[in-house]
């Protein structure tokens, strides 16, 4: 008997949407309302938001706007239409890859509409069912979406760690010289969740022992790290050893879109076989002419960078002094790891938005084990020193509340449903 497919899907949530009930709209799905910032609006009240990847503080500035809003008059939202290779191309998409190439210190660079689906399809591109793909078991959901589209073999290293990595480059060696095909090496410049840069420096050492391709996505690296902002790469001296650098304008950029830069020979034969961008609209007038924009902002104003990590270092050390655990980040991302179930998770960021009007996002089980409740802060250039010591003044009251079991009473009465996540 054929059962019926959606039996399993009403049955069976998900590890997250059993949670649905109470959780969206408020924990899950919140809407925060007014201009993109560190305040803005939820629920009606005023709240200290660290949860916008709008590392250098660019989204509301008023010179980015301005660069939106001329570009929406000029063109509309809806040009170019159709796709890059049939009737999207312009000469701002030339330019912008222009000169994201040169700012990455790569010879070409190529346009996609997301980050997401860019990565997925980057990753299909590149390899056969004959070629091998080691990865971090800790990378991104894209990443891990792309290696499920191969059809050869893959290896996954325990995260950022040097014994596996190269046990795995072993494993793969041996294997690709069974199938005569390569191997694809593919780790990120700053891990979003933990906010430690990935081994590049490392890796590309590896590359005096081992014969394979390094794809690195810096989402989060790109505009943030190194001299110029290029990237975790240029942080570790080692940008040259990338042969396929990728980022997405949703962090440092505020802006829609993606890019990937190398040598002009990979990136052409991406431009005609990256299946999310062959058969997808261009990237419309307004992301690009604004990315332009925002790209020079990045290279001409240095004192964005350097006022982000004023911020960074204020709120890390200042949790670190305060004897929170913050993990080993070595980057803007800024995670604070306490104690308890998913339950009590809810009933600290509820106190934490309704009575201390900070917001941030929360991280439980499955994406982490399950006891952890993961707090991760975003800091940006727009926030304030000001910001920093109320927010670090509030987290000292919601862990003495979550030490003295305040609530897990209050989970007790408040949650429902789950009992094994308590």
């Amino acid at each position: 008997m054929v059962k019926d497919l959606f039996e399993r899907i009403q049955n069976n949530k998900g590890p997250l949407g059993k949670w649905a009930s109470q959780a969206e709209g408020y924990y899950v799905f919140p809407k925060l309302e007014g201009d993109l910032g560190p305040r803005m609006t939820f629920h009606g009240k005023e709240i200290l938001n660290w949860s916008i990847n709008d590392y250098l503080g660019l989204a509301n500035h008023p010179e980015v706007r301005k660069a939106d809003a001329d570009a929406a008059m000029q063109y509309g939202a809806a040009y170019p239409m159709g796709a890059r290779m049939m009737s999207g191309q312009t000469d701002a998409h030339v330019q912008l890859e222009n000169e994201l190439a040169a700012f990455v210190m790569k010879e070409s660079a190529y346009l996609l509409n997301f980050g997401y689906q860019g990565m997925v399809s980057i990753i299909d591109a590149l390899v056969t069912k004959n070629d091998i793909i080691v990865y971090d078991v800790d990378s991104h959901a894209c990443i891990i979406d792309g290696v499920r589209l191969h059809m050869g073999k893959r290896f996954t290293y325990r995260h950022n760690d040097l014994e596996s990595m190269e046990k795995n480059l072993q494993r793969a060696t041996k294997m690709a010289e069974e199938t005569g095909g390569g191997i694809l090496f593919i780790t990120e410049g700053v891990f979003g969740m933990r906010g430690q840069q990935g081994k590049l420096k490392e890796i590309v050492e590896f590359k005096k022992k081992y014969n394979f391709r390094l794809l690195v996505d810096d989402a989060h690296g790109f505009g943030t790290l190194g001299k110029t902002g290029a990237g975790a790469g240029e942080e570790q001296g080692v940008q040259d050893g990338i042969d396929v650098y990728f980022s997405t304008f949703a962090k440092s950029m505020a802006n829609i879109g993606a890019f990937v830069a190398a040598d002009k020979a990979i990136i052409d034969y991406l431009k005609y076989n990256l299946r999310s961008q062959m058969f997808a609209k261009a990237l419309p007038m307004i992301q690009t002419i604004g990315s332009l924009k925002r790209l020079q902002m990045l290279r001409s104003m240095p004192e964005l960078k350097d006022k982000l990590w004023e911020n960074v270092n204020a709120l890390q050390n200042g949790l670190r002094d305060r004897g929170f655990n913050i993990g080993d980040t070595n980057t803007c991302v800024t995670p604070v790891y306490l104690e308890g179930s998913v339950p009590t998770a809810m009933m600290l960021i509820n106190d934490l938005r309704e009575n201390y009007h900070i917001f941030l996002s929360i991280v439980i089980y499955p994406v982490i084990p399950k006891g952890i409740i993961l707090l991760r802060m975003i800091p940006t250039a727009a926030h304030t020193l000001a910001d920093i010591e109320e927010t670090l003044v509030a987290f000292e009251a919601i862990r003495e509340k979550l030490e003295n079991g305040t609530y897990a009473r209050l989970a007790e009465v408040h949650t429902v449903d789950v009992s094994d996540e308590r």
